[in-house]
């Protein structure tokens, strides 16, 4: 006789960010049982734990999916990395463990624009509830207690404070606090670390549900497709050391395998634009046209500086004792240079008049980029890399075939968007600016990257087509809104198809002038509730927030 199919209240795609969130906050019922679905292995790789091991992780092949954009056809042709975690907590597992929320008027604006209850005031103490802020006290705008620990660098690089400062001279504002009402200023950064160690919700959420009993993760395990039968999501078809196997849902499906993975599953499963279904070979279920669209990603270019003084973080022989004396320290204390995640400052700055927020993030390194032959910057020099934070360009997510093992074809269609190039030449002007500031004067620094060749906007354009990238901002594709065009409801359930819902940076509907993984934490915390029916938080009373 064949064996029963193994049957959950709730089955989780993806032990990423937001699925740990997920799976963790669900088993807090008891009675509730939740199966969760890893691709990848357990996070037990040193690199993943060291927090300036990030260029390793990332260059780590068995921990990331190595994906690529197609040609970009306003980047010279060129195919851009798009690093996602193939590990226990995805792509938080390798990221640069920056806590950034974005600016409140982002969330006004996804509200504004149909995803009613996501406003600011909304949103706000989901934030705060998952978070242990060891910089502020408890308030309206922060947590204490919470899972996520969140701190800024216990010993920064000083070359941060020459970037610092010399914004200040400028007339740029400090930041008081870039998760509070006003992200708006230049200041050391926020990041997710506790006692020298990267802080992931597989970590914080997740393994400790397993230890309740109600939660079977499976690792390794490749989920192939969605099973649906008269309108209804009733499982799922996943492959485990090459063996294919059904398991079966009585409550709900929850996607959370990212911006890439989530579009890419529900078109597996027929669940999409049929006519690009069809010529797949996939066969169509459900019409939901706007399944993969709406894709953008935050685009960086980076000002960058050669030193012979060794300030910076950076191998080399005049930097090898002090490098050695970094090695034991963190063995030794879990501190120092190696506790912190390289990325210790930034300015969130407006580079025009008349904008209500910041349109740019900079973003400072006091170190060389690793070259993509070596994941660790040798030699010394300092960078900024300029982010543009509102992005009109729009692309999408689509199948190469049938195959789900191949990977999604993803186009972001970078600088589609004509307006898109000016912030980023104002960027590079301002980069420049401040690294030819008197306060970087005593590091003797050279600049290698625009060059001092490259001086007018026409030359600066080229250059940031032929050395543009991303950083790994992914959202959209599964658009949440009111509107019938939007893939997932307000409550994250998907249009037409019952029993499936999305929590993870794929439903968000602009992207925030920030980081985005504590806004999938977000996303998943309220998730949680509105799939077990609990009364949401109250929205914050801003107006007496403190």
């Amino acid at each position: 006789m064949n064996a029963p199919i193994p049957t959950y209240d709730y089955l989780v795609v993806g032990a990423g960010t937001a699925g740990c969130v997920l799976a963790g906050r669900l088993s807090e019922d008891s009675q509730t049982t939740v199966c969760i679905f890893e691709a990848g292995g357990r996070d037990n790789h040193p690199f993943i734990h060291v927090p300036s091991m990030v260029g390793p992780a990332i260059a780590t092949p068995r921990l990331n999916w190595r994906f690529q954009t197609v040609p970009q056809e306003h980047l010279n042709q060129r195919c851009i990395p798009q690093p996602r975690g193939r590990v226990l907590g995805g792509s938080g597992s390798i990221n640069g463990m920056v806590y950034s929320r974005g600016n409140p008027l982002d969330y006004d604006d996804w509200a504004r624009d149909g995803a009613t209850g996501w406003d600011y005031a909304s949103v706000l103490p989901y934030f705060v509830r998952s978070e242990n802020n060891e910089d502020y006290p408890a308030s309206t705008y922060h947590g204490r207690g919470g899972p996520i620990n969140v701190r800024r660098p216990g010993r920064p690089n000083r070359l941060n404070f020459a970037f610092i400062h010399s914004l200040e001279a400028m007339g740029f504002p400090p930041a008081t606090d870039f998760a509070g009402p006003n992200p708006e200023g230049v200041g050391l950064r926020q990041g997710l670390i506790r006692r020298g160690r990267r802080v992931t919700t597989a970590g914080t959420y997740l393994h400790p549900a397993i230890s309740r009993g109600n939660v079977d993760l499976k690792t390794d395990a490749r989920v192939l497709k969605i099973l649906v039968a008269d309108g209804r999501a009733y499982g799922l078809l996943y492959e485990c050391n090459g063996i294919q196997a059904e398991v079966h849902a009585r409550k709900e499906i929850i996607l959370s395998a990212g911006a890439l993975q989530s579009p890419q599953l529900l078109l597996l499963s027929g669940i999409g634009p049929a006519n690009e279904l069809q010529a797949a070979g996939i066969q169509p279920v459900y019409e939901l046209p706007n399944v993969g669209r709406n894709l953008h990603d935050h685009l960086a270019c980076p000002v960058l500086m050669s030193s012979k003084n060794s300030t910076s973080y950076g191998i080399s022989a005049r930097a090898l004792p002090r490098n050695i004396a970094n090695f034991f320290e963190y063995l030794i204390r879990r501190s120092g240079p190696l506790a912190s995640n390289v990325f210790e400052s930034v300015a969130f700055l407006k580079t025009a008049p008349g904008l209500d927020r910041p349109d740019v993030q900079f973003v400072f390194q006091p170190a060389m980029r690793p070259s993509p032959k070596f994941p660790l910057p040798v030699g010394h020099g300092h960078a900024i890399s300029p982010v543009v934070l509102y992005p009109k360009s729009r692309g999408k997510v689509t199948l190469a075939g049938p195959d789900p093992h191949a990977a999604p074809l993803i186009d972001p269609a970078l600088l589609s968007a004509p307006e898109d190039i000016e912030p980023m030449i104002r960027a590079i002007k301002l980069a420049r600016r401040i690294l030819a500031s008197d306060e970087f004067k005593p590091y003797e620094a050279t600049e290698i990257a625009p060059g001092v060749n490259i001086q007018n906007d026409l030359e600066i354009d080229h250059f940031i087509r032929s050395t543009a990238y991303t950083v790994h901002h992914q959202v959209g594709t599964c658009r949440m809104g009111s509107d019938a065009e939007s893939v997932v409801d307000t409550s994250l359930k998907l249009r037409g198809v019952d029993g499936v819902r999305i929590a993870d940076a794929s439903v968000i509907p602009s992207v925030v002038g920030g980081n985005t993984n504590a806004v999938a934490i977000m996303i998943a915390e309220k998730a949680a509730d509105l799939i077990r029916n609990k009364p949401l938080l109250p929205a914050a009373s801003l107006s007496s927030a403190n």
